[in-house]
């Protein structure tokens, strides 16, 4: 779910129902169909991006004008873990110069795509499934901050991780005290956002809460 800063309405990935809606003055419309949505983003120069977790890649379409199927900008290329494929992508965020990152889940790892590229670099995972710092298990939230660092949202490590693009692992800035209910603790965090003082939310699914932290950079 993002929200249209334009017009303040709520985009929603109804991915159960294949498609992407919007609501506007309690009103609903559909603006993407036959699509198996996961992550929604916009980027400042009005563009919306979905990614499609069965077809493996990130479409991207103009504001506004959705009829049409959308360039694919990250994938497509069948499933797979080679540098240009994806494996049930979930979560997105667009930075300032358009690139993307994925959250790439069943390959473990966060993909970055520049714009227009051929193929994408792993800056977070890609070493298995495992709870070591170079490692993710289930990515699923993801979202980059003023600083470029990038913060991952490690689902089944229960855990929030924050990678920097040149270093081969990561550091835990939430979570990874094991599972449970307890404040230094998280059971299957998946959304990210960050407020405009620096703090970052994290929503924690299984325990039907959203979290605030303070996170030093």
């Amino acid at each position: 779910m993002i929200l249209d800063p334009q017009n303040h309405s709520i985009i929603i990935a109804d991915h159960w129902n294949r498609r992407v809606i919007q609501w506007m003055n309690q009103k609903q419309q559909i603006l993407i169909e036959n699509i198996d949505c996961r992550g929604l983003a916009m980027d400042k120069y009005g563009f919306f991006y979905v990614s499609d977790y069965m077809k493996n890649e990130v479409r991207r379409w103009k504001m506004g004008e959705y009829n049409n199927e959308g360039i694919v900008v990250v994938g497509g290329n069948g499933q797979g873990n080679a540098l240009n494929q994806l494996n049930s992508p979930t979560f997105i965020f667009v930075d300032e110069d358009q690139s993307v990152y994925v959250s790439d889940s069943d390959n473990k790892r966060v993909m970055k795509w520049r714009k227009d590229p051929k193929e994408g670099i792993v800056v977070a995972g890609g070493n298995g499934e495992g709870e070591d710092l170079n490692q993710l298990s289930l990515p699923q939230g993801v979202i980059v901050d003023d600083l470029s660092q990038i913060y991952v949202a490690d689902y089944q490590n229960n855990r929030v991780m924050r990678w920097c693009e040149e270093k081969g692992e990561g550091e835990i800035v939430v979570g990874g005290n094991g599972q449970g209910n307890q404040l230094n603790q998280l059971y299957g965090p998946a959304g990210l956002s960050f407020d405009d003082e620096g703090n970052l939310y994290v929503a924690d699914y299984y325990n039907h809460r959203i979290e605030k932290f303070e996170v030093s950079l």
